[in-house]
Parts: structure tokens; C-alpha cells; sequence
């Protein structure tokens, strides 16, 4: 296996998590399919990624509904690597991204945790050289 290619993040609306991933994040709108049963398939990715993408899905079940900002039990359940911290982390909260705590500079490099639109925490990370 080659590497991981999506991963499922559950979204309220799909237009308002598009503004927030590309519009916040930075990411690039891969795709975004009208399905039969009035779905969509969305995919997003870190401008510049080719390999791992999110795919952003509306919740079908109460039980999925329930866990839309929770899909990791509220630790960090997703890492956003950069090659230039502060340009990023600048770029984000100018564009209105919360963040948690002031950035850190720790041994394995620069991080800071954000929080998604329904509160999902991430990490911004720098790996150190």
C-alpha cells in the first residue's frame, strides 16, 4: 500500500465546511459531485498535497450527527504539517482560524492546536530539521 488516500470528516453543510477548509484553511477544492441521493462527494486537500484528502460528508444518522465536532473523543485527532509555521499560522488567524494556545517550539518542532468550525482539533506543525 502506497499511502492513505481519504479521510472522512463529518460536516454539517458541505458549503460552509468548503468555506472554511479552502476559504480558512488554504486547502483546494478537489471535488465536489452531486450524488443521486442528494449528497455530495467533496474533497478537499492542503493546496499542494497529492496524496492524503478529506473528504468532507454530511451525516446520514442521528449517531453521525452526534458526532460532528467529536470524532476524536476532543483530543488532537489531526495533523496539518507546514514548511513554514509562521507564515501559516499568520495566514490562518488573519483569515479568522481560532487557535487554542500560542505556538510552541518543542523538540519535535513548531506546533500549535487549532480548532475546525465544530471544533475538531488539529495540530499546525512544523517538524524540526
Amino acid at each position: 500500500m502506497a499511502h492513505l488516500g481519504l479521510v472522512a470528516l463529518l460536516v454539517r453543510e458541505y458549503d460552509e465546511a468548503i468555506d472554511f477548509y479552502v476559504g480558512g484553511l488554504g486547502f483546494e477544492l478537489v471535488e465536489d459531485t452531486a450524488r443521486p441521493d442528494g449528497s455530495r462527494w467533496v474533497v478537499v486537500r492542503p493546496a499542494g498535497a497529492r496524496e492524503t484528502a478529506l473528504l468532507l460528508a454530511r451525516p446520514s444518522t442521528a449517531e453521525q450527527r452526534a458526532r460532528v465536532g467529536d470524532q476524536t473523543g476532543g483530543r488532537v485527532g489531526l495533523f496539518l504539517y507546514t514548511e513554514d509555521f509562521a507564515r501559516d499560522h499568520a495566514r490562518m488567524v488573519a483569515a479568522g482560524v481560532r487557535f487554542l494556545e500560542e505556538p510552541r517550539h518543542e523538540a519535535y518542532g513548531s506546533v500549535a492546536v487549532f480548532v475546525d468550525l465544530y471544533g475538531n482539533r488539529w495540530d499546525l506543525l512544523q517538524p524540526a530539521a
